[in-house]
């Protein structure tokens, strides 16, 4: 069987496997479930006989090739079919689209054969000059003006023979152009050698000052990253910037003339010239809008890995747990929304109070909080963080509740696009949106998760030119962010909104509400097979969802643990063997101790199952969760005011960047700590010293009234100059792409280094109060 005739599926599996450094098994096994209907999480958690083992980031980067690969045959498909139509279709071309290894290939494959517009060589063809360019192009010893002589004629449209050459150029500009290795060659050539250089727009200087690092600035488009590609996209877009993508023109020429070129007589100075024009009007633009286009998706995809790695960390933020929450949603001007929570999340009481500026009815405020306290139990006390945040921290620390209350400022990034949401009018639809956003802060101190999974994650906060990107890829990552998410954690079946069951394995929205609505008639579910009775719930479903629904204090054990009902047996036999029930052996570890797995090895079940599942009986259920710990802001800080350089204060990770962490130290504006004051180290990704909703502790380094902007510093001494990277790449980026024809000059302070992580606002000049520009 040649490569022609292959299924496509094992051509499929056998690159995937080269490209992920797989054994094809694995590949195929997972591509088979996936094909299937199994989700990612399913057959990373319940399949890992089946696949060798694979997690859930090699099955996932499995899904996502084969649909680019399948997208790919979609593609050539329908080429072979517009090459048929044509009548040119043969054996030896069908051999070359088939053998096309990327998009970029196929096309390639596919351009001199496209349907186009009338271009200047049909219309040299059309004046019968295709011989003309066919004796030039062999480039012998010939007179290309005596030759051309032949062609003129009134008849013909060609006047001279100048007007002869130049039609018979115009057709080798496009066979060059249309060279499949030449085109591969060249766009070699731009990945390895084109320069990112932008200008600004004349005229836009002083409403395009945000973007003043990149009015004249130039660098190797292989070593810029994704932020700076961003933000000179962006400055474009509104209008402030040009930006170029091209290599030194004498290298492409040079790349063209060896392939093309054949000695210098006056046939080759003739095809020299055409080379000049193909590149200069058809191939160079031609790369050029490649290459933008492909730097385009390079960056998006970092910063849409920036986003899902953020994302991930939030969500997996450590919950308190279910707790009598009282939540307070701070403001100034129309007081504090307060409300009462059941360990569940439930309402039980709204109210408002105005213990801050302007009304300071502080004694009523105090009277109110501590009377609710005592009348539902409460536990902790849930603060937002925003406009009046710390005044009502302060004011709930005051008080005297009799016993500890647990009080603890969390984020409301968000809450406000829940409140005025769908999700939050159906919950509360008699409640305004002060009430609802009260309520997301209490349940967001309880349950992270569970109460973010109802906001659109562009809403919270975390991202990196998350507008700028492609929309459609950010919201498949994001989205297998909170499916990842929510399976690892597992979800209470008979507490969950169905916000939250719908990203369970298995389970749409529509499945989602039909479980909430059986729970409301029939009461909570007793096991996980009375799952199977609800409407829409078949067995491929049930098989997909029940390991990661968790039913609590059911008439099964292991219907609280991540242990399938599939494995249930394998449990029953092992508490048989030992003489004692499933719950005994849930319970004592000496029981547990006694099991050898691999008595319990068959056709269904390996060991690494077994494995998970003496884990789970261990742990049954257990969260992956970090514990929660408490945090508190210096109480010498409270506004920005009180923000003085050389402060040593902790603070909280909002938003990880390319370029650095934001920190909220407790006075609503946050603070930038740059990638080049990270570390004692130079540190290349951020990701790898911090994460967002990490406790950290930062320094001052600069304060800017004016713009509202604190510049941190997590440096041993701040004030050592930043860490520049060793070696050839300190050499490289200390140019800042000076080798690449651009003046030796400090890194630029990127637009989105300038925007705040809560409002999304660019301000310019972030570090003009930093002691020294950091250096790359």
């Amino acid at each position: 069987m040649n490569a022609i005739d292959t299924p496509p599926e094992e051509v499929h599996t056998a690159a995937i496997a080269r490209e992920l450094s797989l054994p094809a098994r694995q590949v195929r096994a997972a591509a088979a479930l996936l094909a299937g209907g199994a989700t990612v999480p399913f057959i990373a958690r319940y399949r890992k006989e089946a696949t060798g083992g694979l997690d859930e980031v090699a099955v996932t980067a499995i899904r996502d090739r084969l649909d680019v690969l399948r997208e790919l045959d979609a593609r050539r498909a329908a080429i072979l079919k517009s090459l048929a139509e044509q009548g040119v279709l043969t054996d030896a071309l069908k051999t070359r689209v088939m053998a096309a290894g990327t998009m970029s290939a196929l096309e390639d494959v596919y351009l001199p054969y496209r349907p186009k517009r009338r271009t200047r060589g049909m219309i040299a063809r059309e004046k019968g000059l295709e011989p003309l360019a066919k004796l030039l192009f062999e480039q012998g010893a010939i007179d290309p003006a005596a030759e051309a002589a032949a062609f003129v004629g009134a008849e013909k449209g060609v006047e001279s023979a100048d007007d002869a050459l130049a039609g018979a150029r115009d057709i080798i500009a496009e066979w060059i152009n249309e060279d499949a290795e030449t085109r591969a060659r060249m766009r070699d050539l731009f990945a390895r050698e084109a320069v990112l250089a932008s200008k600004v727009v004349e005229g836009t200087e002083a409403k395009g000052a945000k973007y003043k690092d990149y009015f004249e600035w130039k660098e190797p488009l292989c070593k810029a990253p994704s932020h700076r590609v961003l933000a000179i996209r962006r400055g474009a877009e509104e209008g402030f910037l040009t930006f170029h993508i091209l290599p030194g023109e004498g290298a492409a020429l040079a790349e063209l003339e060896r392939r093309h070129v054949r000695g210098s007589g006056p046939a080759s100075l003739e095809v020299k010239a055409a080379a000049r024009d193909a590149y200069k009007r058809l191939l160079g633009p031609s790369m050029e809008t490649e290459m933008r286009l492909e730097t385009k998706k390079r960056a998006d995809e970092e910063a849409i890995r920036v986003f899902a790695s953020n994302l991930r960390e939030l969500l997996l933020a450590s919950p308190l747990g279910r707790t009598r929450v009282l939540a307070v949603d701070p403001g100034l001007r129309t007081g504090c929304k307060i409300v009462c929570l059941d360990p569940q999340g439930k309402l039980l009481h709204h109210d408002a109070i105005f213990p801050l500026e302007p009304f300071r009815k502080t004694e009523e405020a105090a009277e109110k909080v501590k009377a609710l306290c005592r009348r539902f139990s409460i536990e902790a006390i849930a603060i937002g963080n925003g406009t009046g945040g710390r005044e009502a921290l302060a004011f709930a620390q005051g008080l005297d509740l009799g016993r500890a209350v647990a009080i603890v400022m969390v984020s409301e990034s968000g809450a406000s696009i829940y409140s005025a949401s769908e999700t939050a009018r159906a919950e509360f639809p008699d409640k305004d949106v002060t009430v609802r956003g009260a309520v997301s802060i209490g349940r967001r101190l309880m349950d992270p998760l569970a109460e973010l999974v109802k906001i659109d994650p562009k809403s919270i906060g975390v991202g990196q030119y998350q507008h700028d990107v492609d929309q459609k890829a950010l919201k498949k990552s994001l989205d297998d962010v909170v499916v990842s998410c929510v399976n690892a954690v597992g979800v209470e079946v008979n507490t969950a909104s169905p916000h939250l069951l719908a990203y369970v394995s298995g389970l749409s929205a529509r499945l989602a509400g039909n479980i909430v609505a059986y729970r409301d008639e029939h009461g909570p579910f007793g096991t996980r097979d009375e799952l199977r009775e609800v409407s829409g719930m078949g067995p491929k479903t049930f098989e997909q969802a029940a390991g990661f629904l968790r039913i609590r204090d059911g008439a099964n054990a292991l219907d609280a643990s991540a242990v399938h009902p599939e494995s249930y047996g394998v449990v029953e036999r092992m508490a048989g063997d030992l003489g004692c029930t499933v719950a005994d052996l849930m319970r004592d570890g000496g029981l547990r101790g006694a099991i050898d797995p691999r008595r319990y090895v068959d056709a269904k079940v390996g060991l690494p199952t077994l494995a998970d599942i003496m884990a789970e009986l261990e742990k049954p259920g257990r969260d992956p969760r970090g514990r929660f710990e408490a945090f508190a802001f210096s109480d010498a800080v409270r506004a920005f005011e009180d923000v003085q350089v050389g402060m040593r204060l902790p603070g909280v990770v909002t938003n990880v960047t390319a370029f650095g962490a934001f920190v909220d130290i407790g006075v609503h504006d946050d603070g930038l700590v740059h990638v080049s004051r990270l570390a004692d180290r130079f540190v290349k990704n951020p990701a790898e010293v911090v994460k967002v909703h990490q406790k950290v502790l930062v320094t001052v380094v600069s304060v800017d009234a004016e713009r509202k902007r604190i510049g941190l510093s997590m440096r041993t001494n701040p004030a050592d100059a930043p860490v520049k990277p060793a070696g050839a790449e300190a050499k490289a980026s200390a140019k800042g792409g000076a080798n690449a024809g651009a003046r030796t000059r400090a890194r630029p302070a990127d637009a989105e280094a300038k925007a705040s992580a809560k409002g999304g606002n660019v301000f310019a000049d972030f570090f003009d109060n930093l002691d020294r520009r950091p250096k790359m």
